[in-house]
């Protein structure tokens, strides 16, 4: 049974992200907000609202494997297999910008995140803990990002940018987007429930701990809309949004994400998570080399992140089966 609520969970956090970013996207374009700055927000917000249900819900109930294992299982899997997959369908364009900030700016995040953690190397503690300060500071590194999107939306020579296919055709009537909003936050915030309370269950009837569930199962199945907005982007050869659409979930997950869920409390952060941090980035490195050659991430580089991402599953159900 709770396989079963797992997969309705799954299924609530997806379609609920989806019915969110149409009816917050047709209000936005309801008060004329510029759709370049909805594209960036609203949308880049309601592919990662499965991660955030599912963290933010797991820290309020102090499930702290599931909430951090979740984030950063999610950024390996955006990167190694994402990226990967549709590297191999379609060389994917990088563009300069990407490049020069946003990349770095993610590599900034894991950096930042990796040193919060590091409680027992600077400060000796017992515990590698992100507190509620560490929270608040993530926070305000994601409101630098905000303001970096939003003046890099008002400056660009092309405001009038066509919003990405999913809230391309939204009604502009104010009723039935309030609908669609309210409609997809409740299936956001139920799907989280569910995917927290199932999979705590399931872990705990393998014996399996909460971090590897949360870098494993949850992380994947959080991923499935950047996974299936990816494909989608690179099959009708809109490329940059493909790897666009990858870093600013990255960037989101570890500021806001994380710095909500620490904010309203504490996580303690699993030792075999120490891993992770660090694949974390060195996979933004890796992403950065592969870029700035000739500004694509052709099929050969992709085959080497999937590759990667088998050989740790690999060796993360070796290591904890």
């Amino acid at each position: 049974m709770m396989y079963v609520l797992l997969v309705i969970g799954f299924l609530l956090l997806i379609k609920g992200a989806d019915y969110f970013v149409d009816g917050a996207s047709g209000i936005a374009k309801y008060f004329k907000i510029p759709s370049l700055i909805i594209g960036l927000t609203i949308v880049a917000f309601g592919t990662s609202a499965p991660e955030a249900a599912v963290s933010i819900s797991a820290a309020l109930k102090g499930n702290n494997g599931i909430a951090v294992g979740n984030v950063i299982g999610s950024n390996i899997f955006n990167i190694s297999v994402i990226i990967g997959i549709t590297a191999v369908l379609c060389a994917l364009d990088v563009q300069k910008q990407t490049i020069r900030k946003e990349i770095p700016f993610t590599l900034l995040g894991g950096v930042v995140l990796l040193v919060l953690a590091s409680d027992t190397v600077f400060n000796g503690a017992k515990d590698m803990v992100i507190s509620q300060s560490d929270g608040i500071i993530l926070l305000l590194f994601f409101i630098v990002f905000l303001y970096y999107i939003v003046e890099a939306a008002l400056n660009s020579k092309d405001k009038e940018i066509d919003l990405q296919q999913e809230t391309k055709n939204a009604p502009l009537k104010l009723g039935p987007n309030l609908a669609f909003t309210l409609g997809g936050l409740a299936g956001i915030i139920i799907g989280g429930e569910l995917v927290v309370n199932s999979s705590v269950k399931i872990a705990t009837s393998f014996g399996i701990s909460q971090t590897i569930i949360g870098l494993t199962i949850v992380s994947i199945g959080t991923s499935l809309p950047e996974l299936i907005t990816s494909i989608t982007a690179a099959r009708k050869k809109n490329t940059d949004i493909a790897v666009g659409n990858i870093i600013g979930s990255n960037i989101f997950n570890i500021l806001f994400i994380l710095g909500v869920s620490a904010s309203i409390h504490s996580l303690t952060v699993d030792s075999k998570l120490v891993l992770e941090l660090f694949l974390n980035i060195i996979l933004t490195v890796v992403l950065l080399v592969f870029s700035r050659t000739s500004y694509k991430i052709v099929r050969g580089e992709g085959i080497f992140f999937i590759l990667f991402y088998v050989i740790y599953m690999g060796y993360l159900l070796a290591t904890n089966l």
